[in-house]
Parts: structure tokens; C-alpha cells; sequence
């Protein structure tokens, strides 16, 4: 579908969608190696910044969808409660917890190839959104973008 082929109504009923789960912390399926008891914690603060919408992947998938939404549809009623969800996802404490869990040991294989494109899909709207608290979440990015070793 492009851009143009979406109206406000589906906007809003995507949005919905995203608003509903991004902060939802259960249920919630971890899928991961645990390499001590540190890894026993909740979705919340294992990965602060995605712990909704069930899984990992699906989490940025859904903060991808509010940012791109809110691009498209910057009056849209929903979309200050689509940025004020999106920031309070992204704060540089969080992504910093991210970048840990995603570097830790026995995570190479975390969320790869999936999740990964969708961490990029973000960081690349992001970065193409003409918003000023934008740009400075995609530079928090990097470290993830880079590698996990």
C-alpha cells in the first residue's frame, strides 16, 4: 500500500493498534539464553525500550508504526499520544539497556535477521522524520546497528 493509499481512519486504527501493545508488558514471550540468574527479570527491564507488544520484534515493529504514522499524519489527533509514547521508549537510559542486552553473551543470535531489520526500519524513519527530538534517538542506535561483539 502507498503512503498516499492510507487514509486518516486506517491511520488511526493502526495507531491504536501500536498505542495498545508498545507499553503492554504481558503476556510476553522471552526468547533468550540465560547465562545467570540476572537474566530472570521482567520484559521491562531486560529491554526497557521494547518490552511490549508481546515479543522483542514486535515491539519495534510497533514503534516503527507510530513513527511513520505520525510522520504521514503529524495533526492527527492520536499523534501526540503516539510521540509521547514513542519518547518514552526511546530515552537514551533505555536504548542504553538495549545495547547491553543485545551485546551480552549469547545474544549473537538474538532477534536476527527479523527483529534487527525492524531496529533499522526505525533508526531509518527516524533519522528521515524532519522532527527535532528525532535525529539524536538514531544516533543512541548505533552501537546496535553495529554489531553485538
Amino acid at each position: 500500500m502507498a503512503d498516499s493509499d492510507l487514509d486518516q481512519g486506517q491511520a488511526a486504527r493502526f495507531a491504536k493498534l501500536a498505542l495498545d501493545c508498545v507499553h503492554k508488558e504481558y503476556p510476553n514471550k522471552i526468547a533468550h539464553s540465560l547465562n545467570s540468574d540476572a537474566d530472570v527479570k521482567p520484559p521491562r527491564q531486560l529491554t526497557p525500550a521494547f518490552y511490549g507488544c508481546y515479543d522483542w520484534h514486535s515491539s519495534v515493529h510497533g514503534h516503527w508504526l507510530l513513527v511513520r504514522l505520525t510522520r504521514l499524519f503529524p495533526a492527527a489527533r492520536w499523534a501526540i499520544d503516539a510521540r509521547r509514547a514513542v519518547w518514552q521508549s526511546l530515552t537514551p537510559a533505555n536504548i542504553t539497556q538495549e545495547v547491553k542486552y543485545l551485546r551480552s553473551e549469547g545474544r549473537t543470535t538474538f532477534e536476527r535477521p527479523y527483529g534487527l531489520a525492524w531496529l533499522l526500519q526505525l533508526a531509518a524513519e527516524l533519522n528521515e522524520w524532519d522532527d527535532p527530538d528525532a535525529r539524536p534517538v538514531v544516533r543512541r542506535f548505533a552501537p546496535a546497528r553495529e554489531g553485538s561483539n
